[in-house]
C-alpha cells in the first residue's frame, strides 16, 4: 500500500482532490477554536475602552469572524461549502497584554467544521490587528488551535493540554 492510499485527499495518481462525502451520514457537528493576540497593555486598554480611531474593534472583529467562517471554502481549497447553523465569537483577556478570541461553529451535515472555527478566529485576530496597527505594529497572533470537535465518524476531540492562553 502506497502512503497516498491512506490519505483521503489524494487520488490514485497522488494528486489533490476534494473528498466525496455524499455517502457520509449527516450528524450535528461542532468545533471550537481559539487564538491569542498579544499587544502592549496600552493597546488592550484602548480596545476595551472603545478608543481605537477605526471604531469598535471587537464588534468589527466579531462580524469578520462570522463572515470568514461562512466563506471558509472560498479560500481553503479542499474544504466543502457548508450550511452553518451557528457561529459564536467570544472575547476575553488577561487584563494585561493578551486578547483571547474563541469561536464555536455548528452545522448539521456530512463533514466537520474544524476549519471554519479556525478560520473564524484567524479572521477575527487579523481584523483586530488591522484596526489597531496604527497604534501598534508589533502585535503578535497565535497560537491558533482547535479546542474541541464533536460529531462525525472520527468521533470527538478535546484538547487536554493546558496552555498559557487557556481562560
Amino acid at each position: 500500500m502506497k502512503e497516498t492510499d491512506k490519505l483521503t485527499h489524494f487520488n490514485e495518481q497522488g494528486r489533490a482532490r476534494m473528498v466525496d462525502i455524499s455517502s457520509k451520514e449527516e450528524t450535528v457537528r461542532a468545533a471550537t477554536a481559539r487564538t491569542t493576540v498579544t499587544m502592549k497593555p496600552e493597546t488592550l486598554s484602548l480596545i476595551k475602552a472603545g478608543r481605537i480611531a477605526k471604531g469598535d474593534v471587537l464588534a468589527v472583529a466579531q462580524v469578520a469572524g462570522i463572515m470568514a467562517a461562512k466563506k471558509t471554502s472560498d479560500w481553503i481549497p479542499m474544504c466543502h461549502p457548508l450550511a452553518l447553523t451557528g457561529v459564536d465569537i467570544r472575547f476575553s483577556d488577561n487584563d494585561a497584554d493578551e486578547l483571547y478570541i474563541e469561536a464555536e461553529v455548528k452545522t448539521k451535515g456530512s463533514t466537520g467544521v474544524e476549519m471554519e472555527a479556525l478560520t473564524a478566529v484567524s479572521a477575527s485576530a487579523l481584523t483586530v490587528y488591522d484596526m489597531c496597527k496604527a497604534v501598534q505594529k508589533d502585535m503578535t497572533i497565535g497560537p491558533t488551535l482547535l479546542l474541541t470537535k464533536t460529531g462525525g465518524k472520527s468521533g470527538d476531540f478535546q484538547r487536554f493540554q493546558k496552555m498559557a492562553t487557556d481562560f
